[in-house]
């Protein structure tokens, strides 16, 4: 069900420059693929890496795809954090039209149920854990530690922060942001570009837009929507 986990081509770029792109790496050469290029649209930025040159941009992405060979296949992992999920999701579509292929990558110690469901360019960190008949969507971060119990919905976008815990049947909107160390209880619903913040116990469903903190979580700020 998740074949392509860690099928990577022997080429992959990375898409932001900072500290996502260090911890993936890591991964991405591990199962020997080779992260050729870096983009960030953050002006003035130098590479996190001295080996693998940062291009600036749209236009530094168009001009170095100029430079490809057409022939051979070319990976893409998009390390962004949130809360810049939509973001993520925007720039899969640009490499995807561009002729590259997103990459799901998972550290040797994730542990991922083959009966979870997994999408595009996710990233699975050290220790995480996705337990049976989660369903995971496209361009999600589960970073390091992170635990999601059995039949979460994870939509697209969505970034679990180190430590993290959703008991079973939670289900977040699209570009959630979960803090370090929060805990969301059983059936908790979160609608889509929430954010809870660290160490936040949620115990009750959480609006779209808003940020909640605190034990139990209370709602401390409302977005523009």
């Amino acid at each position: 069900m998740n074949e392509h986990i860690n099928r990577l081509p022997p080429k992959v770029v990375l898409w932001g420059g900072t500290g996502q792109a260090i911890v993936a790496r890591p991964i991405i050469e591990s199962h020997g693929s080779k992260v050729v290029a870096v983009f960030d649209d953050t002006p003035e930025l130098a590479s996190p890496f001295t080996d693998v040159p940062l291009y600036y941009g749209s236009e530094g992405f168009r001009k170095w795809l100029q430079s490809q060979p057409r022939h051979g296949e070319v990976g893409f992992c998009v390390t962004i954090g949130n809360p810049h999920g939509r973001v993520r999701l925007k720039l899969h579509e640009r490499m995807l039209a561009a002729g590259l292929k997103p990459v799901t990558i998972a550290h040797h110690s994730a542990q991922i149920d083959m009966h979870a469901i997994v999408g595009q360019g996710c990233q699975f960190m050290a220790g995480s854990i996705v337990n049976p008949e989660a369903s995971i969507g496209n361009q999600c971060i589960i970073n390091t530690k992170a635990s999601i119990d059995h039949e979460c919905t994870l939509s697209d976008g969505v970034e679990i922060a180190p430590g993290a815990t959703l008991c079973g049947l939670v289900s977040l909107g699209i570009n959630v942001w979960i803090g370090a160390g929060a805990t969301l209880l059983p059936r908790i619903r979160v609608g889509d570009d929430a954010i809870v913040g660290a160490g936040a116990v949620v115990t009750q469903d959480v609006p779209a837009g808003v940020t909640v903190i605190g034990v139990p979580a209370k709602i401390v700020k409302r977005s523009a929507r």
